[in-house]
């Protein structure tokens, strides 16, 4: 027998912007259909009319491109199965819904939606119109009373269905509502849209969140309705963040960034941002590695990595994972990609943008850090004498005040052409050695003095070189007329 080919599918409803949930979702529903030889379908489910936003499908496509998310089928991408928007799809779904009427499996539901015919333990549809006869149907129909078409459920007994990560789940009937499949307006609900795309478009597996666990029972007595496959589900945990007392609860703004583009924006690197999602709720098994390219994870997916216990969103794990990124990156490659970032530059330091990238690619992790990180380069911190202490070196304010004369003096007798980092690394250390003076006491002194802050991006020479032959020297003769002051 021949084993049917693995597709998996990302339908989001355009309805906002995609979260760390849906990417994480679309990202697994991608790696398993790679990972497996199989096909990775995006379809756009719009039939919700009331929450649908203008862009958002452009935003979703968008977000998915950046990603390294390509869909195999889709709206812009071709395919058989198609259309791809659900909105597109309409005549598909009366005709699904009055075939199930036929069969017995649905029923048309005449109620004012304005009365109340809600019953039960549980609050559903008390059911008033799915014992109506033939004649008081076509009566209403040929009067052309609006109406909703209903699932209709068995009563009694449990429907079950295996899932990959939490195992048999089994639902008693009496829980489960009869849902509307076609509303007044034609258009189909969520949940049975859901079903007939899903079967069309051939999908064999489905990803999605936890909280569809218990409504899935609904869907798989709809396959049954139609006698047609019921695909492999796998419902995914879903992604928490940390509370400020220390607990966790489901991720949402108050965590901060929750969504793609919202890391984006703030200089998060897209690639890892992807490499970390992975991590949430998947574990690869045959490796130790942290650090994935897009093929790489695709060799080691698996659905066995899964874990059915929600993951944490982790800002210092997705930093520590975006800062390898930045590592291995070719500096030019760096220096071009964090330029936006950095903002208007001073002349001196546009002039040495390369060399101040390069210092920057091993120390952030995110391209938003960039401003923060050079802004004492722009404009000279306060002056601050405890600046100066340092137990190790054993700088004090005093030493400093007794070092910066000299220095000053020989950096001043330093033409512009030899104003280079090695050039003046070799005129300090060759200084240091004619003084006797220790390299860690002097090299400090000299960089707070010109920097005006304790942790810098490279030394003093380095900062020197940045700031140029009067930038340095102005600084220089600023902070020891503040330590003379003193």
């Amino acid at each position: 027998m021949t084993q049917q080919k693995v597709r998996t599918r990302f339908a989001p409803s355009p309805t906002g912007y995609m979260h760390i949930g849906n990417l994480r979702t679309a990202l697994y529903a991608y790696l398993f259909a790679k990972a497996n030889g199989g096909d990775f379908i995006l379809r756009i489910e719009d039939t919700d009319r009331t929450r649908y936003v203008a862009d958002a499908v452009d935003f979703i496509e968008r977000t998915l491109k950046l990603a390294g998310i390509t869909p195999d089928e889709g709206p812009g991408y071709g395919g058989d199965c198609g259309p791809y928007v659900q909105s597109e799809r309409m005549e598909l779904y009366k005709k699904y819904a009055e075939e199930l009427v036929k069969t017995g499996h649905a029923y048309y539901c005449f109620c004012d939606p304005k009365e109340d015919h809600t019953t039960g333990e549980f609050g559903g549809y008390d059911r008033t119109c799915r014992g109506l006869s033939q004649d008081v149907i076509e009566e209403h129909l040929k009067n052309g009373d609006p109406y909703v078409i209903r699932q209709k459920m068995p009563e009694d007994g449990e429907t079950s269905y295996q899932d990959v990560l939490h195992g048999t789940v089994t639902i008693p009937n009496s829980e489960l509502e009869d849902q509307v499949l076609l509303k007044r307006d034609g258009m189909p609900t969520y949940n049975f849209a859901n079903v007939i795309d899903d079967h069309l478009m051939g999908i064999t597996h489905i990803m999605r969140g936890a909280e569809f666990i218990t409504s899935t029972p609904k869907y798989i007595l709809l396959y049954q309705s139609f006698g047609w496959d019921v695909p492999v589900f796998i419902h995914l945990a879903p992604v928490m963040g940390k509370n400020e007392d220390g607990s966790v609860s489901k991720l949402s703004k108050r965590h901060g960034a929750t969504s793609f583009d919202d890391l984006v924006k703030m200089g998060y690197l897209p690639e890892a941002i992807v490499n970390y999602v992975a991590l949430l709720g998947w574990n690869p098994k045959t490796t130790n590695q942290e650090i994935f390219s897009m093929q790489e994870l695709i060799e080691h997916f698996s659905l066995e990595g899964l874990s059915k216990s929600p993951a944490v969103f982790d800002y210092q794990k997705l930093g520590w994972v975006s800062g390898e990124y930045f590592k291995a990156m070719e500096p030019a490659k760096f220096a071009d990609m964090a330029k936006p970032f950095a903002g208007d530059l001073p002349d001196y330091l546009a002039e040495h943008w390369a060399s101040l990238a390069e210092l920057l690619r091993t120390r952030i992790e995110r391209l938003g850090q960039i401003p923060e990180e050079i802004g004492f380069l722009c404009e000279q911190p306060a002056f601050d004498a405890e600046l100066y202490v340092n137990k190790r070196n054993k700088v004090t304010p005093e030493k400093a005040k007794d070092l910066l004369p000299a220095v000053i003096e020989l950096l001043e007798a330093v033409p512009e052409s030899e104003w280079t980092n090695d050039s003046l690394y070799a005129k300090l250390e060759a200084h240091i050695e004619a003084t006797g003076v220790k390299k860690g006491l002097m090299m400090w002194v000299v960089r707070i003095a010109a920097a005006g802050q304790k942790v810098t991006p490279g030394g003093a020479t380095e900062i020197l070189t940045l700031l140029g032959k009067e930038n340095s020297l102005t600084r220089l003769k600023k902070s020891l007329d503040a330590l003379l002051a003193m």
